[in-house]
């Protein structure tokens, strides 16, 4: 197992918002974690990602546990997340929002930053090399020179996902990646997000309110509902129990 998530409760004062909660995400796997609005899915992420302290509870990466450590740090261990809402520098250009995610790994001091020396120009070309590569795996490298915010919402989330990457993760977690695309986005994201999985062997953990976008993506899923798992296991399974029919998926198994 690449991720443990176990036993994890969080409280905010007198609120639950997570209740005991324990999975596993296994190497390469593509993981889904669903259920309706409110029910702690982002609080997850957060928590995984060190931006939130668990109550109770523990994560493990690799077998380590990584909570109580500080976000940046996680990132350097090999995890890296994009956000429900874009968030990218509006002023930079595409390559310049996937440049920033490589910023910890630049092999350079600062000294020879500031006097530009020799090693520092070698770091600045292989990191913009690999950016580039990175952008063309995306399927966006024409767009490398252009400001982000001219870019469609489909790209532009990619630029999103280009930036994650450049992070050089192992796991890489995405909130509601296909929110606001068209069924052909949608479908083409999951390709994408398949490529991503097989070129570059990094295992995928996604929120995702799209049902049919997760049913074509997901080798598992785990539903939330009010803090508490309902349901572990696979997609086809999951459109069918009625615990999770009635807390979030409605009519879908007749759609």
């Amino acid at each position: 197992m690449i991720l443990e998530v176990c036993n994890i409760t969080k409280k905010f004062g007198g609120v639950t918002a997570i209740k005991d909660t324990s999975f596993s995400v296994k190497s390469k796997e593509i993981y889904g974690l669903i259920g309706p609005n409110g029910a702690g899915k982002t609080t997850m992420f957060n928590i995984i990602t060190g931006n939130y302290q668990p109550t109770e509870g523990a994560i493990k990466f690799h077998g380590q546990r990584i909570d109580g450590i500080k976000p940046f740090k996680i990132v350097h261990r090999g995890i890296a997340r994009t956000f429900q809402n874009i968030r990218l520098f509006k002023s930079m250009s595409v390559l310049d929002n996937v440049l920033i995610g490589f910023d910890y790994q630049a092999n350079y001091t600062y000294l020879e930053s500031i006097f530009r020396l020799p090693r520092f120009f070698g770091e600045e070309k292989r990191i913009k090399k690999r950016a580039l590569e990175i952008l063309e795996i995306l399927g966006i490298e024409q767009f490398a020179n252009e400001l982000s915010t001219s870019l469609s919402y489909g790209q532009q989330r990619k630029v999103e996902i280009a930036r994650a990457l450049a992070a050089n993760p192992q796991l890489l977690l995405l909130d509601e990646p296909a929110a606001g695309m068209n069924p052909n986005e949608t479908h083409e994201l999951a390709e994408l997000f398949f490529k991503i999985r097989d070129q570059l062997d990094i295992t995928i953990l996604l929120i995702e309110h799209d049902m049919k976008f997760v049913n074509h993506l997901c080798d598992r899923v785990m539903v939330l509902d009010y803090g508490k798992t309902i349901f572990e296991g696979h997609i086809k399974d999951a459109i069918q129990d009625e615990e999770v029919i009635k807390a979030y998926l409605g009519d879908f198994k007749h759609a």
